[in-house]
């Protein structure tokens, strides 16, 4: 990693930005949110269908069929759910943005939630919606192998409780806290032996309500799936997001396309903490959330979350013209987009922050500069500048608490002539 420059420029008054201001974000559902005939409604619309088979011819996966006539066991299958949800979350964003440079033009930022971070991947420019295909059939059906080929696991959703009892509960029986959701709801992931034991040993106040799915997803179990999907990746070229990108794995905004790809093909293994992501859309000063389709999921757990929050669940055609309200009433004047001449460094944990000596306004940087650090109890986490450029502000103090994926530090990412 790399020392700041000594080299200076000169600045004009940097932009201003406010709490009042609106700020947009996309979220994009995961594993469970399908229902039969999901897509019957969509593919009145123009186009769709001929989108959606695309699609479909990419993946291998007939998405038509899945999204209409199949039943619910069918369409429960990881390595049938994954792309059908991926696929209609993709083709139903071009319903509400035509045009890509519309999208980037007002989402401040968003996340999915587990194989929904392979759609908001694709809806912020880091993989093509082909890439996105390809990469979410391969994932599905190496996590179905997966848990085919080990001792028979599970996953239970536990609602409600002491968020630290619930998690000391689920460590002492061996099982993984796979999602945590926030809102009172956490998933717990293991062997069925495991999860026996656990809904015969509840922690206090807790409910414990067993999924109907194929596999401890987001777990060790999941290891083999992580191999394939590696070697997958490194044949995929890929680019920097073009709006905020929100990771399942600590809430921390990524800039960097290799790092989006590498915790993407990580993620399987790993659990989604879903509490993160809300929280950073909180420390952003989100003002509409919107969750593309299948929507309604994720938008339950904002509202309890984030309840000052406005929040939009897309569900059908019909939603459409309200949904493009709802955008234009949260994206519209979003400094965040609207403004080219500066890119965000942001937190990668929470902690403590402390900034490195001498990065005053009109420092040059060089890519990957280490400007700080966030120190935390455990552990000290280095903030790195990916692209370089000027310094034009730190948005927070030496010594300020940060959390992850909160602003730091705002660049300008062309130094030459800036200001002139």
């Amino acid at each position: 990693m790399r020392r700041a420059s000594a080299a200076r420029v000169q600045f004009g008054d940097p932009p201003v930005t406010s709490q009042a201001l609106p700020v947009l974000v996309i979220v994009a559902p995961g594993q469970g949110s399908q229902t039969p005939g999901m897509l019957e409604p969509w593919l009145e619309l123009p186009h769709f269908g001929d989108r959606l088979d695309w699609l479909s011819t990419v993946s291998g996966v007939d998405l038509r069929t899945h999204g209409t006539t199949s039943d619910a066991d069918t369409i429960r299958d990881t390595a049938v759910a994954q792309p059908l949800i991926v696929g209609t979350g993709l083709v139903s964003l071009l319903e509400l943005f035509p045009h890509p440079s519309d999208a980037f033009r007002v989402i401040a930022a968003g996340a999915g939630h587990s194989v929904g971070e392979i759609t908001y991947a694709a809806a912020a420019g880091v993989l093509t919606a082909e890439q996105a295909m390809v990469f979410v059939r391969e994932r599905g059906r190496a996590m179905a192998d997966a848990a085919a080929a080990a001792e028979p696991t599970g996953m239970a959703a536990v609602l409600g409780g002491d968020r630290d009892a619930v998690l000391a509960s689920i460590a002492k029986h061996g099982l993984t806290a796979a999602n945590d959701n926030g809102a009172g709801q956490i998933v717990a992931a293991g062997t069925l032996a495991q999860l026996d034991a656990f809904q015969a040993d509840p922690p206090e106040k807790a409910k414990i309500r067993p999924l109907q799915v194929a596999g401890a997803f987001h777990t060790h179990h999941m290891q083999p799936a992580v191999a394939l999907l590696a070697k997958h990746a490194k044949a995929m070229s890929t680019h920097d997001p073009r709006i905020g990108l929100v990771s399942n794995k600590d809430g921390q905004l990524v800039s960097a396309a290799h790092e989006v790809l590498s915790r993407l093909v990580t993620q399987v293994s790993g659990p989604v903490r879903w509490d993160l992501c809300m929280q950073t859309f909180g420390d952003i000063g989100a003002t509409g959330i919107l969750e593309i389709p299948p929507a309604g999921t994720l938008t339950g757990l904002i509202k309890r979350a984030l309840p000052d929050v406005e929040t939009f669940a897309l569900k059908s055609p019909d939603d459409l013209d309200a949904a493009r309200a709802f955008v234009a009433k949260h994206g519209e004047k979003n400094l965040l987009n609207t403004q080219p001449d500066w890119r965000l460094v942001t937190s990668p944990a929470k902690g403590t922050i402390h900034i490195g000596e001498g990065l005053d306004e009109g420092v040059l940087l060089e890519p990957q500069t280490i400007v700080a650090a966030v120190v935390s109890l455990s552990d000290e986490q280095p903030v790195i500048a990916e692209h370089g450029g000027a310094v034009i502000e730190w948005l927070v103090a030496d010594g300020d608490p940060v959390s992850p994926g909160q602003p730091l530090l705002r660049l300008h990412p062309i130094a030459e002539g800036y200001g002139q």
